[in-house]
């Protein structure tokens, strides 16, 4: 699902937050969540999905966890969360989205639920602590609502109703809703948070949310800087911070990968500095998280890459947006034909037999067992500088074949994307607090 938007935000996806729980606990009592990441293999419908990685977390304290797990074994290309909601919890896997702010899960409207299919939507008839907020609620302002759908203020079960639309057209619509979620802490105690702010979708529909990159997803678990994404609304408890690391998609079987929601890393993560850049912002688009990029090097030499293609505009165009939930990194055309014509020129490699559909650059690595490929860097604002392995931007798109797994922006009013395939092996961080992205190579165990 990548550079997908709600209107403003763009659909980015994460992995698995699989919250597994053992002693019940308060909310409150917890410092961090930590949740799996689950990743899905973006390549078997490259030019439908285009979608992420994984890598594992660990960190101290008792935040809650959410496991992050790669989606490859699925086919979709995604990072999921495994979220547990409802009472009894109900186990549904969400698409981790830093691109977009809404919570939702597919729901089930059955009559007769009693032979439900498990895991396959969330039953709400068989929750005992679902509840659709009514359409005159404050907490029913949070979201775009259905044309020609007033709210009948005289009714007494008038729900809140709700659509979310993406840029690609994709949407969800259904009621605005509050429920119970259940989650681990990395000491094995249980945490519920007794009012998650969440969609009950009913209808889905678009590229994003029917195609192969949604493969085996009941909903998406919204990341962004919105007051309804799910660090904002567990954020002021955990500090609004949030932190994962994407482990490398290719490893079989998929390692496992944690979304750390609080918990301070105090600038320093397995005893080294974590580098900052302070988050860029965009008053036309505040669901995304932008850093600012100042140069950009190949294999040592600086582009002559003028700043302002990096720029935000005064209408809110251009910029460089970091997505969990695009695999590919999308780049502002001049700065993608400068960087393409530098690998061109430095990466001294046959070129395939035929050409790799989606990609403008691609070589022949067959009987090579190490090839030699350029590093790039990016100086970012602050001074901090990331510089991601070539892996993070060589794909394996078939046996013996690797290509430049960048894409342009053409568009002026698009944005720059850093994809989930860049930044795969790094403990990324995401500081509301102090605005800023903090990013390490460290903390992830990297193979």
């Amino acid at each position: 699902m990548g550079l997908r938007s709600p209107l403003c935000p763009p659909l980015s996806v994460l992995h698995i937050l699989s919250l597994l729980l053992a002693l019940s606990t308060d909310l409150s009592t917890a410092d961090y969540l930590k949740i799996p990441l689950l990743h899905r293999n973006p390549f078997q419908s490259l030019s439908a999905a285009l979608s992420a990685d994984v890598r594992r977390l660990s960190f101290l304290c008792r935040r809650p966890e959410l496991p992050v797990t790669s989606g490859a074994p699925l086919g979709s290309g995604q990072y999921l969360v495994d979220l547990r909601i409802g009472t009894p919890p109900q186990r549904l896997l969400l698409v981790a989205d830093t691109g977009s702010d809404l919570v939702w899960v597919s729901c089930s409207a059955c009559h007769n639920c009693s032979n439900h299919v498990p895991e396959s939507a969330f039953f709400a008839r068989h929750s005992a602590t679902f509840s659709p907020h009514h359409c005159f609620d404050s907490a029913c302002r949070l979201v775009p609502h259905p044309k020609h759908v007033p709210c009948n203020h005289t009714r007494l079960h008038s729900p809140c109703r709700y659509e979310y639309l993406y840029i690609d057209g994709s949407s969800t619509s259904g009621f605005f809703s509050i429920e119970t979620t259940t989650f681990n802490t990395s000491s094995g105690s249980e945490v519920k948070h007794r009012g998650l702010k969440f969609g009950c979708g009913f209808r889905s529909s678009g590229p994003s949310l029917s195609g192969p990159s949604f493969n085996g997803a009941h909903g998406v678990m919204g990341l962004g800087l919105g007051p309804i994404s799910m660090p904002s609304q567990l954020g002021r408890r955990f500090g609004d911070r949030f932190s994962y690391c994407l482990m490398d998609y290719t490893l079989s079987p998929p390692p496992t990968s944690y979304l750390m929601i609080g918990g301070a890393s105090n600038g320093v993560v397995s005893g080294k500095l974590i580098s900052y850049t302070p988050l860029q912002i965009n008053p036309l688009s505040p669901t995304f998280y932008y850093i600012g990029i100042q140069s950009v090097t190949v294999g040592g030499v600086k582009l002559p890459i003028s700043p302002s293609v990096w720029a935000i505009d005064e209408l809110g165009n251009g910029g460089t947006v970091v997505d969990s939930g695009t695999t590919l990194t999308f780049l502002a055309e001049p700065a993608y034909d400068k960087i393409l014509t530098a690998f061109k020129r430095r990466v001294k490699l046959p070129k395939p037999a035929l050409p790799t559909l989606g990609f403008d650059l691609c070589f022949n690595v067959s009987g090579v067992s190490r090839p030699s490929l350029p590093r790039m860097r990016f100086k970012l604002v602050g001074g901090s500088v990331f510089t991601p392995p070539p892996r993070n931007y060589f794909l394996d798109t078939a046996d013996g074949i690797k290509c430049l797994a960048l894409q342009p922006v053409t568009l002026p009013s698009g944005f720059s994307v850093i994809g989930n395939l860049m930044q795969q092996g790094f403990l990324f961080e995401f500081d509301k607090n102090r605005s800023r992205l903090g990013f390490s190579r460290h903390g992830c165990a990297i193979p």
